[in-house]
């Protein structure tokens, strides 16, 4: 992204060169995608197949003059789309929230003078002036740096702040922890770096949900058997002798019937609950479908830094050369102690006194408790200083200090004659010629590094310049700090993981969730960080996103490993290809991640999980879940949540396809015998059975809370519809409630002198029809106790675990009797009060159902214990 500045001087450009270059680069903002109207969102929802199925059944309606059929079925559309336009309306504004990543303005050189200039009218060639705390707002080549450190773990991953010396490059976006620093503006705009990981997240597209894809395909289907259905009906009744008229209510009838008017509101609604829950467990869903598409979930990408480890450095171990020491306390509080021996602890206290000498960031209390001012590092170290007790005249300030550099890796400091020298072991250990306590210890130090190394910790050297400095010179500190040194200590730091993550990732593995790690770290650090919280095993793969293999089906095959993988050293580029890698493989794949490197893969998961208190505005835009306290104990949650809401939909998909039977048979039993037997239900019946008494206990059956086997093993089915609920459904308990309510209105015509072929009266066919409705309500409020489990019977089952079902069958109760008592409500359905043989066969129907359905979960569980022998 970076291209080459216009030559710049101390001075700056002059206000010429810079309306010269503005006119050939732009202004200095990143590039935003087009939003979706929200008018276009809203019309979608009112045009997909299923709401096009329901505007055709209106239409239908209109034309045969059932104009009361026709505004209700308007009325379920326009409040489906309107409640899920409402719900889903969460614009994508990732490559949006960049722009509020950069500074409002910045200090530069230009025409000679120091001045203040608005971020987005950098050009390039532009002379920046950098201080600590301050955001970078393009991107620069540095021609003088001072301690610089720049955190870059937005872009990068990479969990420690990077010293930046002259001649290095910086990017937009990122932050100046401390120094400071002069550069040249190289690139700005759409040319930065930050820009091209904006142009990733707006190409990666959102994959369709698992849940979608079935629904849509359940759509499909069902469409495809009312119209055929319909259709035939329709034109056998012709055939038998009914006019046209008949024939088309008839067919919206049928139509109508087949059709679960309620299904898309109910799976919306129990999605927005599961939501509401998830919230109440701190995670935020932005999406409603990922609430199913987490049940689903069957490998999980996860960050390092923030997500699985704290994000705060902590001094946990050391190595002296008289022997090692323990740190006990966590983070930047200087709460805890060193455990040590007397010899230990002296050389321990003067490395401490050099250490805080060499390093300028320090910890401090703040409202949110003790955190890092400076570089994290050095505020570990300053509270492994006060856990050691050290002195406070030791605190002493260094009267010249040299700081870190990339070339030397290590840092300095002129303390009383004595120098100093901190830094990375492996520059270092092969100037210490001895150590504090004698020679011969410094092989020892080597073997001490690889063991600490091993064991993830991030391992600083502090060591003393031999004999003392004479004059108090940079230049003689510089000689001192290249020349021969005696080793003080070897100290390790590590961001250690969240309490809670193992148990976590346990529960992860019990639910046969595939996991990995994906860092921008060290492969030592990340294997030894995963393998504390059990996330990488024995058999488990670590490797660095460079030696990826170059096919997708190689990554996914390297990845998808039981015990574990860890990917390290990754770019954006790298992420976006797991995950696509892995969901080709046909795994349904979440992403954690809270930085800006993170948003293209975020998308491009089937559920992208952003951390709300430390990650980023892309980040969180990005996701489809932001988890509110950024712990990696609540995704386990999350997920138990989103599989106890698969359960409830396949739930109230049983209730809702069971009753579609019985509502279809009185059409085709009055088509098929050319009107000989009367319609036993009206097609506003059965809109009053589908909106207006199976609704609620839908809606109950959605809110089944999640039982203890939800996490045991993988999800027992992939489908929300499958063989099994079908024939539940359309073959065992949907033909029940159909015999039973056919049963009733037979009855009563037979009871009231009807035979087969004869006009029956008026009243009869009220009388019967209001019997036939009566059963079929009734039994629904049956199933919905039945549909609370597709393995126990009903008596098995604890009404109190979910109050809900039992408030909405007592609603439903009422709504039959307002639907069959009140007189006008009942003359505009088309029913009217059932006799005592209609109420005799409503009571049938409450023991008949729950018989049925056990017998038929005692084949099936009978049958599955057979194919398990």
């Amino acid at each position: 992204m970076t291209m080459t500045a216009a030559p710049a001087t101390p001075d700056g450009l002059t206000t010429a060169e810079v309306a010269r270059q503005r006119a050939q680069d732009g202004a200095n903002v990143v590039p935003q995608r087009r939003r979706t109207p929200a008018w276009r969102s809203l019309l979608a929802e009112l045009t997909h197949f299923f709401a096009g199925m329901l505007w055709v059944a209106a239409a239908l309606a209109l034309v045969a003059g059932m104009v009361s059929l026709a505004v209700a079925i308007v009325l379920i559309v326009l409040l489906n789309a309107v409640f899920a336009f409402a719900q889903e309306h969460k614009a994508d504004r990732a490559a949006e929230q960049l722009v509020a990543m950069m500074p409002a303005s910045t200090r530069v050189r230009r025409d000679g003078r120091t001045v203040s200039v608005e971020v987005a009218d950098l050009v390039r060639g532009d002379v920046v002036l950098l201080a600590a705390g301050d955001r970078i707002g393009a991107d620069l080549r540095l021609t003088d740096s001072h301690e610089l450190t720049v955190d870059e773990s937005m872009l990068t991953g990479e969990s420690m702040p990077a010293s930046r010396a002259s001649g290095s490059d910086v990017s937009a976006g990122t932050f100046a922890v401390q120094g400071d620093a002069m550069g040249v503006v190289t690139a700005t705009g759409a040319r930065t770096t930050l820009a091209g990981i904006a142009a990733l997240t707006a190409d990666a597209a959102r994959p369709p949900s698992p849940l979608s894809v079935q629904l849509h395909r359940l759509v499909l289907v069902v469409a495809a058997i009312a119209v055929t259905t319909g259709v035939l009906l329709s034109g056998v009744s012709v055939l038998l002798g009914l006019s046209l008229t008949s024939a088309l209510l008839l067919g919206v009838g049928v139509m109508v019937a087949l059709v679960p008017e309620g299904l898309l509101p109910t799976v919306t609604l129990s999605l927005a609950r599961g939501a509401q829950s998830m919230a109440r467990d701190h995670a935020l869903v932005r999406r409603l479908e990922a609430v199913e598409t987490l049940g689903a979930t069957t490998f999980i990408c996860t960050d390092k830094t923030g997500t699985i480890t704290r994000n705060e450095m902590s001094a946990v171990e050391g190595w002296t050369p008289a022997g090692s020491f323990a740190v006990s306390g966590t983070g930047y509080a200087p709460e805890g102690h060193v455990e040590a021996a007397p010899e230990v602890r002296l050389l321990a206290t003067a490395a401490a006194t050099g250490a805080l000498a060499c390093a300028t960031g320090r910890s401090r209390h703040s409202d949110e408790g003790w955190v890092a001012e400076g570089d994290p590092m050095d505020a570990a170290l300053d509270a492994f200083a006060h856990r050691l007790d050290l002195p406070e005249e030791a605190r002493v300030t260094a009267s010249v200090r040299l700081p870190f550099t990339s070339a030397a890796m290590s840092s300095a400091a002129l303390v009383a004659g004595s120098a100093y020298v901190m830094g990375a072991p492996e520059a270092l250990l092969p100037r210490c010629r001895t150590t504090a306590a004698g020679a011969g210890q410094v092989e020892a130090a080597h073997q001490q590094l690889t063991q600490m190394s091993a064991r993830g910790r991030r391992v600083i050297a502090v060591a003393r310049a031999i004999g003392p400095v004479g004059v108090a010179s940079e230049v003689a500190l510089g000689a001192a700090m290249l020349g021969e040194l005696e080793l003080l200590a070897l100290v390790g730091l590590r961001d250690p993981p969240r309490d809670d993550v193992a148990a976590a990732v346990a529960l992860c593995r019990r639910a046969g969730i595939r996991l990995a790690m994906i860092t921008g770290d060290s492969a030592v650090t990340g294997a030894a960080i995963a393998t504390e919280v059990g996330l990488l095993g024995p058999a488990g793969v670590v490797v660095e996103g460079a030696d990826l293999p170059t096919g997708d089906a190689e990554v996914a095959a390297l990845l998808d490993r039981e015990d574990g993988a860890v990917v390290a050293r990754v770019t954006p580029s790298d992420k976006l290809r797991i995950a696509r890698a892995l969901r080709t493989h046909g795994h349904v794949v979440a992403m954690t991640g809270d930085g800006v490197n993170d948003a293209a893969a975020l998308r491009e998961a089937d559920v992208g999980i952003a951390m709300g208190r430390s990650g980023s505005d892309v980040a969180r835009e990005a996701a489809d879940l932001v988890l509110l306290n950024d712990s990696f104990a609540t995704i386990p949650k999350a997920v138990q949540l989103g599989r106890g809401t698969f359960a409830n939909i396949r739930r109230f998909l049983t209730y809702h396809l069971t009753d579609n039977v019985a509502e279809l048979v009185p059409f085709v039993l009055w088509a098929v015998t050319g009107s000989e037997i009367p319609l036993a239900i009206g097609v506003l019946q059965v809109l009053a059975l589908d909106i207006g008494t199976d609704m609620l206990p839908a809606l109950a059956l959605g809110a089944e809370p999640a039982n203890e086997r939800t996490m045991t093993g993988p999800r027992r089915t992939p489908d929300v519809v499958d063989a099994s609920l079908l024939r539940r459904s359309l073959l065992v308990l949907g033909p029940t409630e159909a015999l039973l309510s056919m049963g009733a209105f037979f009855a009563v015509l037979t009871s009231g002198g009807w035979h087969y072929g004869d006009q029956a009266p008026t009243a009869l066919i009220a009388v019967a029809s209001g019997s036939a409705f009566a059963v079929i309500a009734v039994a629904q409020m049956v199933n919905a106790f039945v549909c609370r489990s597709e393995t126990r019977p009903v008596w098995r089952l604890d009404p109190r675990r979910n109050p809900w079902v039992l408030a909405a069958v007592g609603v439903e109760m009422v709504l039959l009797v307002a639907f069959l008592g009140v007189p006008w409500i009942a003359d505009e359905l088309g029913g009217s009060w059932p006799s005592g043989t209609g109420w005799l066969f409503c009571l049938g129907a409450v023991v008949v159902l729950p018989l049925v359905d056990a017998a038929h979960k005692g084949l099936v569980r009978g049958r599955r214990r057979a194919q398990s022998l």
